[in-house]
C-alpha cells in the first residue's frame, strides 16, 4: 500500500530562518521548533503564538494558495477559530511555493481524544461547520475528490473493496459496504447551491482543549459544493451518543434556518464517510493516526 509521499524539496530549519529574514524579518529570531510532517505540509512552531506552513510537495502549492485566498473569509463566518494566515510568503529561489505564517493553537488533536469524551463539543462541531455552508462565491476552489456527485468516487471506492483493504475490520464487509454505498448513490442531490465545505473534518483536523472543541485545522482540501461531504464526520469523529449529538443539531440548525429541504442529506454523508475512510484504511500504513480513524468509521457504519 502507498506511504506518504516523500518531501520534494529539502525542508528545515535552517530553511524557515532563510525565508523569515528574508520576508519576515520582525519574526526570524523568534524561537522555531520542529517540524510536523503531514501528507502535503510541513509545520514548525514559531514562537509561542505562530506557526510556519510549507508544501512538502508541488501537488499542495496550490492548496496552500486556496488557503491564503479564502481562509481570511472563512474565518469571519466560524463561530471556532480557523488557522487564517496571518503572514503570506513568496516563493524564491530556494523554495519554489507560497508559503505561510498561520496562528498556532494550543489544544491536542481530538484523535487523542477518547471517542466516547467527544459527544460534549458535538454540538459545537455541528454549529461550526454549519456556519461554514453558506453559498460559495464564483471562483472559489473545486476539490475533484471532495463535495461533488459521489458517483465521481465509485470507481476509486470499488477498487478498495474489491482489493479487500476492509476485510480485516469486520467480517463480510463487502457486502455491507457496497449496499451503503448503493444507497448512497440514489439518495436525493444536494438541492441548493455549491456551499463552503471544509473537505477533510475528521478527528485528526480537529483541535481540542479543556474537554472542547478549539479549533478547525488544516483546509487544504476547502472546496465548493455538497455539504453532506462534511457531514461524514458524524462516522470519523464520533460514537453512537455523539453521532446522535451531531445529527440532531445539524438538524435543528437546518430547520430553524428554513432550510430542512435536504431529504438525502444522512445517506449522502455516510457515503461520503466510506470514501473517505477507505481512504484512510488503505493509505494508511504510514500513519497509524489516520488508519485508526478510517478503521473507526468503517467499523461505526457497517457493524449495525
Amino acid at each position: 500500500m502507498p506511504t506518504r509521499p516523500p518531501a520534494e524539496v529539502v525542508l528545515g530549519t535552517d530553511l524557515v530562518r532563510a525565508l523569515l529574514a528574508a520576508q519576515h524579518p520582525d519574526l526570524a529570531a523568534l524561537p522555531l521548533g520542529p517540524a510536523v510532517h503531514g501528507w502535503d505540509n510541513a509545520t514548525y512552531r514559531l514562537g509561542d503564538d505562530l506557526a510556519v506552513r510549507l508544501p512538502r510537495r508541488a501537488a499542495a502549492a496550490r492548496l496552500v494558495e486556496h488557503e491564503q485566498q479564502w481562509l481570511p473569509v472563512l474565518a469571519r463566518l466560524s463561530p471556532v477559530p480557523v488557522p487564517a494566515p496571518v503572514r503570506r510568503g513568496r516563493p524564491t529561489s530556494g523554495y519554489p511555493w507560497a508559503w505561510s505564517v498561520v496562528p498556532w493553537f494550543d489544544g491536542r488533536p481530538a484523535a487523542d481524544q477518547p471517542v466516547t469524551e467527544r459527544t460534549r463539543w458535538a454540538g459545537t462541531l455541528a454549529e461550526a461547520l454549519h456556519a461554514l455552508h453558506v453559498t460559495a462565491p464564483t471562483g472559489a476552489p473545486v476539490n475533484p475528490v471532495r463535495g461533488g456527485a459521489l458517483a465521481g468516487r465509485s470507481t476509486a471506492l470499488r477498487e478498495r473493496l474489491a482489493a479487500g483493504h476492509l476485510d480485516p475490520l469486520l467480517p463480510g464487509t463487502r457486502a455491507p459496504a457496497e449496499d451503503l454505498w448503493a444507497d448512497a448513490l440514489h439518495a436525493p442531490a444536494w438541492p441548493g447551491p455549491p456551499v463552503w465545505v471544509h473537505g477533510d473534518p475528521h478527528p485528526a483536523n480537529l483541535l481540542v482543549r479543556d474537554g472542547t472543541l478549539a479549533a478547525l485545522l488544516d483546509f487544504g482540501d476547502v472546496t465548493a459544493g455538497d455539504p453532506a461531504c462534511d457531514l461524514a464526520t458524524a462516522w470519523l469523529t464520533f460514537d453512537a451518543d455523539g453521532r446522535a449529538a451531531f445529527r440532531a443539531r445539524t438538524d435543528e440548525l437546518a430547520d430553524a434556518a428554513g432550510a430542512d429541504a435536504d431529504p438525502g442529506r444522512w445517506r449522502r454523508a455516510a457515503g461520503w464517510a466510506l470514501v473517505m475512510a477507505s481512504a484512510m484504511v488503505t493509505h494508511g500504513d504510514d500513519d497509524p493516526v489516520i488508519a485508526a480513524i478510517g478503521a473507526h468509521a468503517v467499523r461505526e457504519l457497517l457493524a449495525t
